[in-house]
C-alpha cells in the first residue's frame, strides 16, 4: 500500500503575519487536500492507475490534475518566479481547457505508468508550498482575483474527490475477485418512511444563486420562474421500490421508455441498475466494500435519466424540474448522508421534521431539466469560462448531492450535470406530479 507522503513542515504550519486577506482560504485549502490524499490511502500502488471506462480516470490522474488546476491558474499567473513542476504536466493533466493548450486524450488517461504515484505526490507538495508562498507575498491589487481561483480551486478539488471515489468503484467492480475499497462502518438499521407528498402551489418564484458564499458560474443569475401547482415526493425511491419495477420487467417493455432510452437499452443489456446482479435466487450490489445484498430502504442508486424516467412512467409520476426540485431545497438545512460520514453509500432515509428526507446527500436526483443556461448568463472570460458553460448542451441537471460529496460543497442551487445514459454516479430518483 502506498501512502501519501506528507507535505513540507513549513505547509502544514499556519503563516505568521500573513499579508493578505488570503490567509483565511489557507486551513480550508490545507483541510481539503489532504482529505483528497486520504481518500487514495487504502489503495494499492497498482490500484492507481486504473481507468475502467473512457469516461473514468484513474486516482494518480485525479491527484496530478487537481495540483495543475492550481499550478495553472493560481501560481504560474500570480506567484512571481514560480516554475513549473514537470513541463510535460501542462498536457497530461490538463482535463479539457483548450485555450490553455492540448491535452492527453480522457479515453487514455490508464495508459500513463508515468509519472509515478511518487513524482505526482511530490508535485503535489511542491504546488501546496508555493501557494502557502503566494498567500504571504500577494499584491493588495490582486488578492481579489487570487482569493477567487483559490476558492475555485478548492471545490474543483472536491468534485474530485467524489469523482475519485466513484471512478474507483467502477475500476474496481469489474474484477472478478470483487475487491473492498474500505470496510463498511457499522449502523444502526432504521424502518425507512412511507412516502409521502409535498404540495406547492407554485406560481412566480426565484431560483439561482443571490446571496453571499460560493457558487459556480453556472447558478447565476437568480431569476424567476413561473411554476404551476406540483407536489414533490417526501424521499428519494427505494431500492425494493425499484426491484419492484425489474421484476414488472421494467426493462423489457419499450412504452415505458424514451426512444434513445429503449435503445441504450438494447444495445448496452441493461437488465437492472448498475451494480445490481442475481445470485443464488437473490439481488445483491457491489460497492465500495465489496459485494453486499441490496438494501430495500436504502434510495437506489446508480440508474441513468432513462431508468429514472422508465420509472417514473411506470409509478404513473414523472420526474420534478430543477425549478421544482429548487424551490423545495431552498427551505431545508444542508444536512445528511455525505462524504464525512464515511458510509459512502446511500442509507434509509430518516423522517424529516418538515416532511422531506434525504434532500441533500445520499444520491444526486435527475430532474428532467435540460442543462441550460440560465437568462442572462454570461461566462467568465478566459480560460475558466469553459469550466461549466461549454457543456451546455445534451445534459440534464441532478440536484442535491451524494454520500460521496463533501458536505460543505453542496448548496440547493448547485446544478450537477451529466448525460442521460451515464449511471455510474451515485444517480438515483425523486418523483414528483402535478398540483
Amino acid at each position: 500500500m502506498i501512502h501519501p507522503s506528507p507535505p513540507p513542515a513549513s505547509v502544514a504550519t499556519p503563516i505568521a503575519a500573513p499579508t493578505s486577506e488570503l490567509a483565511h482560504l489557507q486551513p480550508t485549502y490545507r483541510s481539503v487536500r489532504r482529505q483528497t490524499e486520504a481518500l487514495c490511502e487504502p489503495l494499492a500502488c497498482e490500484d492507481y492507475g486504473l481507468q475502467a471506462a473512457p469516461e473514468t480516470s484513474p486516482p494518480k490522474w485525479h491527484l496530478a490534475h487537481t495540483t495543475w488546476f492550481f499550478e495553472q491558474f493560481v501560481l504560474l499567473p500570480f506567484l512571481p518566479g514560480y516554475r513549473e513542476f514537470h513541463p510535460g504536466f501542462a498536457q497530461l493533466f490538463n482535463s479539457y481547457y483548450e485555450t490553455v493548450g492540448p491535452f492527453f486524450p480522457r479515453a487514455q488517461r490508464g495508459q500513463l505508468s508515468r509519472p509515478t504515484v511518487a513524482e505526482v505526490m511530490r508535485y503535489r507538495a511542491q504546488v501546496d508550498q508555493a501557494v502557502g508562498e503566494l498567500v504571504g507575498v500577494a499584491r493588495a491589487a490582486e488578492c481579489e482575483e487570487i482569493g477567487a481561483r483559490l476558492l475555485l480551486g478548492i471545490h474543483h478539488e472536491q468534485q474530485h474527490q467524489e469523482l475519485l471515489l466513484t471512478d474507483i468503484k467502477y475500476s474496481l467492480s469489474v474484477n472478478p475477485l470483487r475487491p473492498v475499497y474500505r470496510a463498511a462502518p457499522q449502523r444502526t438499521v432504521v424502518t425507512t418512511p412511507g412516502l409521502d407528498w409535498l404540495q406547492r402551489e407554485g406560481g412566480l418564484q426565484q431560483i439561482g444563486h443571490g446571496g453571499d458564499g460560493f457558487a459556480y458560474d453556472n447558478e447565476s443569475p437568480r431569476h424567476r420562474v413561473w411554476l404551476e401547482p406540483f407536489r414533490l415526493a417526501s424521499r428519494p425511491v427505494t431500492q425494493v421500490e425499484f426491484l419492484a419495477f425489474v421484476e414488472d420487467r421494467g426493462y423489457q417493455r419499450p412504452e415505458l421508455w424514451l426512444s434513445e432510452g429503449w435503445a441504450t437499452v438494447r444495445q448496452r443489456g441493461w437488465q437492472a441498475p448498475l451494480y445490481w446482479e442475481r445470485l443464488d435466487g437473490g439481488w445483491w450490489q457491489f460497492t465500495l466494500a465489496g459485494l453486499q445484498p441490496i438494501d430495500s430502504g436504502a434510495p437506489v442508486s446508480h440508474v441513468s435519466y432513462f431508468e429514472a424516467d422508465a420509472y417514473a412512467r411506470w409509478a404513473g409520476r414523472r420526474l420534478p424540474t430543477e425549478q421544482e426540485w429548487e424551490t423545495v431545497a431552498a427551505e431545508v438545512a444542508v444536512s445528511g448522508n455525505f462524504l464525512e460520514s464515511g458510509l459512502l453509500r446511500p442509507v434509509a432515509a430518516v423522517p424529516g421534521a418538515d416532511g422531506l428526507s434525504q434532500v441533500f446527500g445520499d444520491v444526486w436526483e435527475w430532474t428532467q431539466s435540460a442543462y441550460q443556461p440560465y437568462p442572462g448568463f454570461r461566462p467568465p472570460s478566459g480560460a475558466l469560462g469553459e469550466y461549466n458553460a461549454k457543456f451546455m448542451c445534451s445534459q440534464l441537471v441532478l440536484r442535491g448531492g451524494s454520500c460521496a460529496t463533501p458536505q460543505s460543497h453542496v448548496r440547493a442551487s448547485y446544478r450537477n450535470f451529466f448525460y442521460p445514459a451515464d449511471r455510474w454516479q451515485f444517480s438515483g430518483v425523486r418523483l414528483a406530479d402535478d398540483g
